[in-house]
């Protein structure tokens, strides 16, 4: 009963107008010329296997997700391993380690994209002319990977959080038996706390994964949704309140990603379930 008010608030933001995006989903509703909205069924759905444009958004989706969570799952663990054990400041350097994470997004493209990126001003140009070559425009050249490196800065702390818990959780007794047996440091990370760290790694690749596919600041501050790099959520924004004004097909691609999002979240949930009663999920 206590927590029946902010239930019932919550469904009335989330929820009312999730089932309003299902009902104009089956609908065909453009008001931009203004057109009465008669019902299609599933014809919206349907429709979007044979858009070339919307199949190319999908491709650019798994691509950009599948490619910044195995980075980021790499760089954080790397990093996880670094801060795992003692040495002067590390407090300092894990607070350092951890601030791209705590950036707001648009922040973060803006100054990768005016910064980093530019082909006038950016520090990567200027290490380019420095050592006698020509300045890139990286994000004209590369858009995609432009988008990419900006999310693998800012989601590999999130991931070497969740790897450095992993770390600091392993039972010492067995790590001390296995040296004293001999067992090299390699050995060790491999038969030993790799395995241990699988549940935090399949973690980090989930939650990394639900929020990375639905994505839209970084690539409407740097590309502007550029040839290459729009992905569904941006496709979306593009054929509704983006200058398309199909909101019937819109909402039907935006149900598409809820769904996609909704089964990544099932499987994260059960993981971190099994992880808090201390056993892995087959």
């Amino acid at each position: 009963m206590p927590l029946l008010p902010a239930l019932l608030f919550t469904i009335v933001i989330t929820q009312v107008p999730f089932l309003f995006s299902i009902w104009y989903s089956l609908t065909d509703w453009k008001i931009v010329p203004p057109t009465p909205r008669e019902f299609t069924g599933l014809e919206n759905y349907t429709s979007g296997y044979s858009n070339p444009f919307f199949l190319d958004a999908v491709g650019t989706t798994l691509a950009m997700t599948v490619t910044t969570v195995l980075l980021s799952v790499v760089v954080g663990t790397v990093l996880a391993l670094l801060l795992d054990r003692d040495f002067p400041g590390r407090g300092v350097v894990r607070t350092l380690l951890i601030t791209p994470f705590l950036i707001m997004p648009v922040v973060a493209g803006l100054v990768w994209k005016n910064q980093m990126f530019s082909s006038v001003f950016g520090v990567f140009s200027w290490l380019l002319e420095t050592l006698g070559f020509q300045a890139i425009p990286f994000v004209e050249r590369w858009p995609l990977w432009s988008i990419i490196v900006v999310l693998v800065w800012q989601w590999s702390p999130f991931m070497m959080l969740i790897v450095l818990a992993g770390l600091q959780s392993q039972p010492t007794d067995i790590l001390e038996a296995a040296r004293v047996d001999g067992a090299s440091s390699r050995g060790i990370f491999a038969q030993i706390t790799l395995p241990l760290l699988r549940p935090y790694l399949e973690l980090g690749i989930l939650l990394g994964s639900i929020y990375i596919i639905q994505v839209f600041d970084h690539v409407e501050v740097i590309t502007g949704g550029g040839p290459g790099s729009t992905n569904v959520p941006y496709f979306v924004f593009q054929r509704s309140i983006g200058g398309g004004w199909d909101f019937g097909q819109a909402s039907a691609y935006a149900i598409i990603v809820v769904i996609a999002s909704i089964i990544i979240a099932t499987f994260a949930l059960r993981l971190l379930s099994g992880l808090l009663e201390g056993h892995e999920v087959a």
